[in-house]
């Protein structure tokens, strides 16, 4: 099968943006699964700077073609691409696709692909990637997006993969105020992955400890964007309302928007690494005890999910759409508020028993349900779909 991915942004072995990994980990499964699978995407490396290396390459099977920004400074501030020459070079990888992908709903790259897909009668798929409700962000962007453009683009779609069931309760609620196409559009959930083996030798903790003066306390890990939304500050008050002894709150992820506000909440135990890559990262997770994500408006963090292959017990808000988490014994789902974030830290981190039984529980219930593998064979389900409607 030939299969057409489009999305804004794409850096393999960049771990910045959770959608950028999710694609990642789809289209490799995808390619080891002998499908020929092409990423069409543009030059930002993500919303500050642009992908240095060559406009065309192929990464661990999966070939890849960016298109230059013309305006990347718009890819900052507003989320939104100006690739050059998109059309063009969309035609002919489109007349060697079966089908096609697309992730994120409102991008230049649908508004100028998906009519041409459509044209050449190919089978479309979307992945939102939790971002359709305006409760993540941009709202007033997206209110106006949607008056004058999502109609359109919507309806060129006859799947649409949702990460969780509240997302596709979301959608299935939203897509009928686009109109109505003449074959309707069939709903799926599909969660994010992972590859289990890339968080089984994590590396020695003792340098990570060391470098931010952790000592042998017992660490939370918040790791994400320092954004409202993903319920850094909540986290911080709760942590020290908690005011457990010898403990840490460790902050990994690069500022967007909360630095100023989080800067004088800090006090000795509140350590903040900025954002955190490869070999770092991993050594985070192996410092840490227990990950926190009290988070709004997610679509299935892979963060959370990457913490829970590495053996860590996880907080979660049902903001972050885990719920089998708890169902499985593999953490907490707490509202993301003082009160039961603080209860919910002071039961994890002073329970080393339970803690070792969750982390066992959350390894588990990674590879029982959530491998790239498992997902891009239900992702075969929905292709074989669109070509059967050709």
């Amino acid at each position: 099968m030939r299969i057409l991915h489009l999305t804004p942004y794409f850096a393999p072995a960049y771990a910045f943006g959770g959608v950028v990994r999710s694609v990642e980990g789809m289209t490799q499964a995808l390619a080891q699964r002998g499908h020929s699978v092409t990423v069409l995407t543009t030059d930002a490396l993500d919303q500050q700077h642009r992908y240095d290396g060559p406009p065309e390459s192929v990464h661990q099977g999966v070939h890849v073609v960016r298109a230059r920004n013309l305006l990347p400074g718009l890819r900052g501030r507003f989320n939104l691409s100006t690739p050059q020459h998109l059309a063009a070079t969309a035609r002919e990888l489109l007349a060697q696709a079966d089908v096609v992908h697309c992730h994120e709903f409102r991008t230049v790259e649908n508004l100028v692909v998906t009519p041409l897909a459509a044209r050449m009668n190919k089978g479309m798929a979307l992945s939102p990637h939790g971002t359709l409700s305006q409760g993540t962000g941009r709202s007033a962007l997206k209110r106006g997006w949607d008056r004058l453009l999502s109609s359109a683009v919507a309806l060129r779609f006859a799947e649409v993969i949702a990460l969780s069931q509240a997302e596709r309760d979301d959608i299935e609620a939203l897509w009928p105020s686009f109109g109505r196409r003449r074959i309707p559009a069939t709903f799926t959930t599909i969660p994010n992955g992972v590859n289990p083996a890339d968080f089984q030798a994590l590396p020695d903790a003792t340098g990570f400890r060391a470098r931010y003066k952790l000592g042998d306390a017992s660490v939370c890990l918040f790791m994400g964007r320092l954004h409202e939304r993903k319920g850094v500050r909540v986290l911080i008050d709760a942590f020290k309302a908690a005011n457990i002894p010898n403990t840490r709150l460790v902050l990994a992820g690069p500022d967007e928007g909360m630095l100023e506000q989080v800067r004088p909440l800090l006090d000795e135990r509140i350590v903040m690494t900025g954002y955190l890559d490869g070999e770092e990262r991993l050594a985070a997770f192996a410092a840490a005890d227990v990950f926190a994500l009290p988070a709004i408006g997610e679509g299935l963090p892979m963060v959370a999910l990457e913490a829970m292959a590495c053996g860590l017990p996880v907080i979660l808000s049902p903001g972050c759409n885990l719920p089998e988490a708890a169902e499985a014994g593999a953490g907490l789902e707490v509202e993301p508020a003082l009160e039961p974030l603080a209860a919910a830290l002071k039961q994890m981190l002073t329970e080393p028993a339970q803690r070792q039984k969750m982390g066992a529980a959350a390894r588990t219930l990674i590879e029982s349900r959530f491998t790239w593998g498992a997902v891009a064979a239900q992702l075969e389900v929905v292709y074989e779909r669109l070509i059967s409607r050709d």
